[in-house]
């Protein structure tokens, strides 16, 4: 099992929508999230500066974290969940070239 924290920025006048979509998760994308092998999948929110984050945090039981998120990506339930999402967010500047939610560095984990 692999844990994975990311960051992302959220638009300030999208929070409502943001949190309204995610009381309320399509069942489909939740069964694909768990066809991926994610599991203990959390998104928190936190302003800083004024400004809205998100945090998440997900772990992985796969063997092929790539294949798995690219299914997920390939899913037309899982693209169009995003296609409402992805308006919401605004990614971080700095983040590495391909990614949408910026990686974070684990630094300290107790079991």
């Amino acid at each position: 099992m692999k844990r994975y924290g990311s960051v992302l920025g959220l638009h300030p006048e999208k929070i409502e929508e943001y949190k309204r979509l995610h009381a309320a998760v399509w069942p489909k994308v939740l069964e694909r999230i768990k066809a991926s092998h994610i599991q203990n999948y959390s998104i928190y929110l936190r302003h800083i500066d004024g400004k809205p984050y998100l945090f998440s945090y997900f772990e992985y039981t796969g063997t092929d974290f790539a294949a798995d998120m690219a299914q997920m990506a390939a899913d037309p339930v899982t693209q169009d969940w995003w296609s409402h999402c992805i308006p919401c967010q605004n990614p971080l500047p700095d983040r590495a070239e391909g990614e949408w939610w910026a990686s974070m560095e684990e630094v300290f984990h107790q079991d």
